[in-house]
């Protein structure tokens, strides 16, 4: 059942990519069908899974290590959650990708994501996750680069490099791993709780999960990824596969480190500067899309925070962790129909300047409807769902310093993290109540603009549409209304897979939870009227981005070391090597062979990376139209142009140029590549160099 489910959707990529080149309507059709039908498949799991029933599935050898599947509460709960928000995305994505080009390319890319991340919610290993977490974030990549504009291919690098780069070392941590336990499964990771040996595997697979996810310091990818994708795309990045890097942080926290008080004070810095930077970042912001990014920056701070409280209280952190288990979900929804809202606002007016979006959501119930009800959500306001989690991540926090008060411990440091907590979700408030005024109270400022947007009143989004964005709304108070037989009930089912105590009932409406959530509300309040109408904005100008342009964690950091300094401490090292392979200092027949298999290989990826765009990353539908050529056709001329591309790798290039980078994609495709047999060989060394060293210290 669980492997059905998994494969199902790489099966149904190929199926739709080939009918889609003849007939694109049926495409969508059978689109919106199969994604409606995986999305009873996953509530039929859940519903077994709910009913007490264990559903485990094991193939043993299948790629080596094989395949372990397992769904419980938690893992049957996330992969219906991601069913929910593939059937609605795809609701929205056929008017939204109306006049795009390469439709068939988003569609193909986003089945085979959507069966890389059921395979991972659905794993029962690490090994099985690591598998799928790669086809998922190698497939997500097209979706970045979608427009193929200069700043979406530049941002698609980043992702790709930040994708690569937390694969690579995870991949280092998991050959430690498997040295020291024999297997990657999370029952072997919760029995090896204390061993110190896997300290420094376990810190090299928090970061690899933790770059996906968007934690600080590799949080570059979520502020420039999400403004040049799709807004349907942007959607499931910031909703699901965020949530797919911190299942592996859950992972390892909870199985690994319960109860360690250094990991969890370490892991909870990580999260309050995460949650603080994403939420400046993001009042900061002047564009609809890049503002929710760096929201879902902080949002994951957030859940961050709740994982590392329950980390240090052990397992009575029953009630941090439910807050970080429901606050994943939450922000999940909430990012749905924040993002499908940006969306209806795009494909209308093609603008996502706040200056240039203003006023366009007067007049409009529906948008007007699904926004507030994510504005209001993610602000935290009581009796909305994000009210709730956050109430749970803050009690974690407060019980630990009241527990640290009781036996002397040193509890102001916390104390100042619960304050930090606080005003980061007033930020939240200040930065939702300039989109909500900018969008549905203000007036643009050209009333000939102002008269356009009026006139989409009623005609803005069509019936599909409308049901994917209010229906993902109307779940926001629901889910907070009836918390107790939601949420909670939610919490309960996933208490085993977090290794806690089932959460007891909590007093979410007390006078004290009340009081946290009138603070962050008057937080936010004062900041909008004092920071952002005062500092950040004007009549004449409107909204003014004051961030420094040089402040670029990306810019200023990783692109010089990465590009500039690296090479020249690796031509520093490898170039007396480079002259000895070259034949100055060896000559003959060796040195000849050295180059030519040098050579042979640094073509060989060239001539890959060729017949992979060439099959994939093309849409050919024009082309078959006006030639009147079957897509088979297509696939087997591209398939035989690649074979002579490859037989023909050795011939040298008499321009001395590689010619593969004249091509859109090559570039990003083939310096992360490149980047990623750099890091997988130094990892290999590093790996075998640690196996060695344990060996005779035995």
């Amino acid at each position: 059942m669980i492997l059905l489910l998994v494969l199902a959707p790489m099966a149904a990529a190929c199926l739709f990519r080939l009918v889609g080149a003849r007939n694109e309507k049926l495409r969508d059709v059978l689109m919106r069908a199969f994604t409606g039908l995986m999305l009873v498949g996953t509530g039929y799991v859940l519903w077994r899974v709910a009913n007490g029933e264990a559903i485990a599935e094991r193939y043993a050898g299948l790629c080596g290590l094989g395949f372990n599947f397992e769904a419980d509460g938690f893992r049957a709960l996330y992969a219906f959650v991601a069913a929910l928000m593939w059937f609605m995305t795809t609701l929205l994505s056929e008017e939204y990708f109306r006049h795009y080009h390469n439709r068939g390319r988003y569609y193909f890319f986003l089945l085979l994501t959507f069966g890389g991340v059921l395979g991972m919610f659905y794993s029962d290993d690490l090994y099985t996750a690591f598998v799928f977490f790669e086809i998922m974030s190698m497939a997500s990549y097209p979706w970045v680069a979608h427009e193929e504009t200069p700043e979406a291919m530049r941002a698609a690098a980043t992702y790709l490099g930040v994708a690569v780069l937390g694969g690579m070392v995870t991949l280092m941590g998991l050959f430690m791993a498997y040295y020291e336990l024999g297997s990657l499964s999370f029952d072997a990771f919760r029995a090896a709780r204390g061993n110190s040996a896997l300290v420094i595997p376990s810190v090299l697979i928090l970061f690899g999960f933790g770059a996906k996810a968007g934690m600080f310091p590799m949080h570059i990818w979520l502020p420039k990824a999400h403004p040049v994708a799709p807004a349907p795309a942007s959607a499931l990045l910031s909703g699901m596969l965020t949530k797919a890097g911190l299942f592996g942080v859950l992972v390892v926290s909870m199985n690994l480190y319960l109860g360690d008080v250094t990991y969890g004070s370490a892991l909870l810095c990580f999260g309050l500067v995460t949650m603080l930077l994403g939420a400046v970042l993001a009042l900061f912001s002047t564009n609809l899309k890049r503002t929710l990014a760096c929201s879902s920056m902080s949002q994951i701070g957030y859940i961050v925070t709740g994982v590392s409280a329950a980390v240090l209280l052990g397992e009575h952190g029953a009630l941090p962790a439910a807050g970080a288990l429901t606050h994943m979900v939450n922000h999940s929804l909430l990012k749905l129909t924040l993002f499908m809202a940006a969306g209806v606002v795009y494909m209308n007016i093609h603008e996502l300047d706040l200056n240039r979006i203003r006023g366009f959501g007067r007049g409009k119930k529906l948008l007007h409807f699904a926004f507030l009800m994510g504005a209001v959500g993610l602000a935290g306001v009581p009796l909305f769902n994000v009210y709730i989690s956050k109430t749970m991540i803050h009690e974690g926090l407060v019980e630990y310093i009241a527990l640290l008060k009781e036996t002397g411990g040193s509890w102001l440091p916390y104390k100042a993290g619960e304050w930090v907590f606080l005003f980061a979700a007033g930020i939240t408030t200040g930065y939702m109540l300039k989109l909500y005024i900018c969008l549905f109270w203000q007036k643009n400022t050209d009333s000939a603009v102002q008269g356009r947007y009026d006139a989409l009143n009623g005609k803005y989004m069509n019936a599909r549409s409308a049901f994917a964005l209010t229906a993902s709304a109307a779940l926001i108070p629901l889910l907070g209304i009836f918390a107790g037989q939601t949420q909670m009930v939610a919490a309960r089912l996933s208490a085993p897979f977090l290794c806690v105590h089932p959460v007891e009932d909590v007093a979410f409406y007390s006078l004290t939870n009340l009081k946290g959530g009138a603070i962050t509300l008057a937080i936010g309040t004062l900041l909008y009227l004092f920071v952002v109408r005062r500092w950040m904005y004007n009549e004449k100008a409107g909204y003014i981005n004051r961030w420094p342009a040089w402040l670029d964690l990306e810019e200023l950091v990783y692109r010089p070391v990465c590009c500039r300094l690296l090479p020249w401490l690796g031509g520093l090292v490898f170039t007396p090597l480079d002259r000895l392979i070259s034949g100055r200092f060896v000559s003959g027949f060796l040195a000849n062979v050295c180059v030519t298999v040098f050579r042979a290989f640094d073509e060989l990826v060239d001539k890959i990376v060729l017949f992979l765009r060439e099959l994939l990353f093309i849409n050919r539908s024009d082309i078959h139209r006006e030639r009147g050529h079957s897509v088979f056709i297509y696939v087997a001329c591209a398939i035989v142009d690649g074979i002579f591309a490859v037989a023909n790798f050795i011939r040298p290039n008499p321009q001395g140029k590689r010619s593969v980078y004249d091509m859109r994609y090559s570039n990003q495709v083939i310096n992360s590549i490149s980047f990623g047999l750099l890091l997988c060989a130094m990892g290999l060394l590093v790996a075998i160099a640690y196996v060695f060293v344990r060996m005779g210290a035995l």
